[in-house]
């Protein structure tokens, strides 16, 4: 008779179960400012390193946003707590004693627990069972009790398949919605307490979330004596080895207690928790906001970084030093050095030597300028010089970057630096020695002028000995001979003269060509090289900072 009472409360309850739970009416949960502020980062976060970092990297952090805005549109009233545990730890026995009914299957038969079970203490529920994938023939709704009700108001009670069942889709139900629920009651027995499964697998990765977790040991009814406290007390430690803080002292943290679900000890302990922990409706959002710190820890490697990164202006520096070199500058500025005194030397020189230059000139005419296309071995060594330096600035750009980051500047420099030889030599044509003749200063009239009055002096003397030699004029050494001294004299002491005075504009206008070629370079190596990677190092500190605004700390991670 006592079997059929139950029974048949049982389908009153799963009766009523099914009928009521609706979430009209019931307001959505809100978060405060520091978690939406956190959540809004993970999110730019995540769009901001799409393109680099792999699907599977952001996978959690995409997982917690989802889930984050799926629960915010759902009862910030109510407080989804599981009960998890091993086979035989009892937690079934447990989820029963906490709805003062047998709703839960129990017995000696392993696993008992096929499915999870919900049991609501109010309306307004559904939603979130529905989103646990609990169909309404498994929920539940506590035996009427004013004073329990009250009590434990808002609180939607799950009683989840053992963790270590040997039936695979037991522990995938058990891991899918041990990620969406409020809040956890582990329960352990003095046997597989300090079972291995049970803390790598699930306590130990779950240490952030501490402040949603009840540590429950049940079965203290087998344990004599003090052996009840060594039990807690070997509990604690393992519990603090996993990294999970206690809530003792006031302290925010899990919180252990010790029951038997079989005797009733301890049970309203748990409840009064319990009833307190909903009460503060605040389960939710500290679920969402541990979940977003450990998103943010499973994140650390591509993000953060202990050393100042960045490109300094040095590296810029010694970056256009080396294309200048590639593209020889410095050998530009000498050319065009020597191109202009040679053009003194033509303007400002003696006739006779200008007249040997030019029979020089046919016979193997000079350019006058450098030749900036370089022969194959040249071009050669110019290309590798500039690969070189791409590779060197590149090396220091990407120094102390996360892998992630350190790989997309190197990737765009190398991109950056297709075509950079040839376009170098095409700068290098452009920017070099202007066509024509170099310009000349306001003083070579004067020596042209001084120049051809030497060779006057030379022309005027020579006429006047000739024709004293063939008896036109009468003779007078004195005067033509000093005519033509002074002509042959003055004309190299001219030519000397011009010659030192062009020394500053010839070493000017080689520095105005090797300056205007060092800059193009730069120019060129700057506009497909470093501005590609201050554009990622750039991107790069976006995300840093909004990693930081994720984990909390502000723009302090480097």
């Amino acid at each position: 008779m006592a079997e059929g009472a139950a029974a048949e409360q049982a389908v009153v309850l799963e009766a009523r179960g099914s009928g009521a739970g609706g979430s009209q009416g019931v307001a959505p949960l809100a978060y405060d400012g520091p978690l939406r502020s956190r959540l809004d980062a993970l999110r730019e976060l995540v769009g901001l390193s799409r393109t680099r970092l792999d699907s599977r990297t952001l996978s959690e952090a995409g997982r917690v946003l989802d889930e984050a805005a799926a629960r915010r549109r759902l009862s910030g009233q109510h407080t989804v707590v599981a009960i998890a545990g091993a086979t035989g730890s009892g937690k079934s026995q447990l989820f029963n004693a906490l709805a003062g009914v047998t709703i839960s299957e129990t017995g000696v038969r392993r696993p008992t627990t096929a499915a999870p079970i919900a049991c609501s203490w109010s309306d307004g529920a559904a939603s979130l069972i529905d989103r646990l994938g609990i169909p309404p023939r498994l929920r539940r709704r506590p035996v009427q009790n004013p004073e329990m009700e009250a009590q434990l108001r808002g609180l939607v009670l799950v009683d989840l398949p053992d963790h270590d069942s040997a039936a695979v889709q037991h522990r995938e139900q058990v891991d899918r919605i041990l990620r969406l629920v409020d809040a956890v009651i582990w329960v352990v027995d003095p046997e597989k307490y300090a079972d291995a499964m049970l803390h790598e697998r699930y306590l130990r990765p779950m240490a952030g979330h501490a402040e949603i977790m009840f540590i429950v040991l049940n079965q203290t009814d087998r344990l004599p004596g003090e052996a009840t406290d060594l039990v807690l007390d070997d509990l604690r430690r393992l519990l603090d080895e996993d990294g999970i803080a206690l809530g003792e002292y006031g302290e925010p943290g899990a919180t252990v207690l010790s029951l038997s679900a079989l005797t009733g000890d301890g049970i309203p302990e748990l409840r009064e928790a319990l009833g307190q922990f909903v009460a503060e409706r605040g389960a939710a959002a500290r679920r969402i906001s541990a979940d977003v710190d450990a998103a943010a820890a499973g994140l650390w490697p591509v993000y953060a970084t202990r050393r100042r990164t960045g490109l300094s202006e040095q590296a810029r520096e010694e970056f256009a030093a080396r294309l200048a070199d590639a593209v020889g500058a410095t050998a530009a500025g000498e050319a065009a050095e020597r191109a202009w005194l040679r053009n003194a030397n033509r303007a400002c020189g003696t006739p006779w030597l200008r007249l040997w230059r030019w029979f020089q000139d046919r016979r193997e005419p000079p350019t006058g300028r450098l030749l900036l296309r370089s022969p194959a071995d040249e071009e050669a060594t110019a290309r590798q010089r500039v690969e070189q330096a791409v590779r060197t600035v590149a090396d220091r750009a990407s120094a102390g970057l996360p892998a992630p980051w350190a790989q997309a500047v190197r990737e765009a420099a190398v991109r950056g630096s297709q075509g950079l030889p040839e376009a170098l030599d095409e700068l290098a044509a452009r920017a070099g020695l202007p066509p024509g003749r170099p310009p000349r200063p306001g003083w070579w009239p004067v020596a042209v002028l001084a120049q051809a009055s030497m060779t006057l002096l030379q022309v005027v003397g020579g006429l006047w000995l000739v024709g004293q030699i063939v008896g036109v004029m009468s003779p007078n050494l004195g005067v033509p001979v000093l005519l033509m001294i002074a002509g042959i004299v003055g004309g190299p002491l001219v030519e000397w003269s011009c010659r030192m005075a062009a020394r500053g504009p010839a070493r000017r206008y080689g520095q105005d060509a090797e300056r205007r070629l060092r800059e193009a370079a730069a120019g060129c190596g700057r506009a497909r090289v470093l501005d590609p990677v201050a554009a990622e190092l750039l991107r790069y500190r976006e995300v840093r900072e909004q990693y930081a605004r994720v984990t909390g700390v502000g723009a302090g991670v480097r």
